[in-house]
């Protein structure tokens, strides 16, 4: 199980397109800009967005994406889903015929692996982009200069980093 740029960078774009959007279609260079992703890859995640009726593109004039439906109807998963992110864990443990197992101990991990899926499918189809929107103002954003000004060494970055994660509502797991 492997959440690829692919898809951190689509929900990225498609909550950058929802903050600044306010109904008027927004240019994919400006998200680019804004959240430092490439332009061409944008081009290439929106394509498939638009394919999967996620966003809706303006053309002419001031056009640019509108999302498709209400912040929130889209959820996690349907952005994921639009541009071909995989993120079953369960996928690969069920195998072919010759890599199966009859033991007790595949059985259990099989099992216990597909209930994991289960668990992240409920969770992604229940977070939406508007679910994310609104959380968004609880939290803290510390500049990536001020990590490096606070912390000399890379274990005190992290523990800096680390605690901004642990205070922000979205996720909600401390590790």
């Amino acid at each position: 199980m492997r959440l690829t740029s692919k898809g951190r960078y689509a929900v990225r774009a498609m909550l950058d397109l929802t903050a600044n959007s306010n109904g008027n279609p927004v240019r994919l260079q400006e998200i680019s800009q804004r959240q430092n992703i490439s332009l061409h890859y944008l081009e290439q995640l929106f394509r498939k967005l638009r394919n999967g009726q996620a966003v809706k593109s303006v053309r002419g004039p001031g056009g640019g994406y509108v999302l498709a439906r209400s912040m929130d109807q889209i959820t996690v998963k349907d952005v994921l889903n639009c541009v071909g992110e995989n993120i079953n864990p369960a996928k690969d443990i069920v195998g072919t015929e010759s890599n199966t197992s009859n033991s007790v101990e595949y059985h259990l991990s099989r099992n216990y692996f597909s209930n994991l899926a289960l668990i992240m499918k409920e969770y992604l189809e229940t977070t939406t982009l508007g679910d994310l929107m609104r959380k968004a103002k609880d939290i803290e954003i510390v500049p990536q200069a001020n990590v490096t000004d606070f912390a000399q060494t890379p274990t005190q970055t992290e523990s800096v980093a680390s605690s901004v994660i642990r205070n922000s509502p979205i996720g909600e797991i401390n590790q």
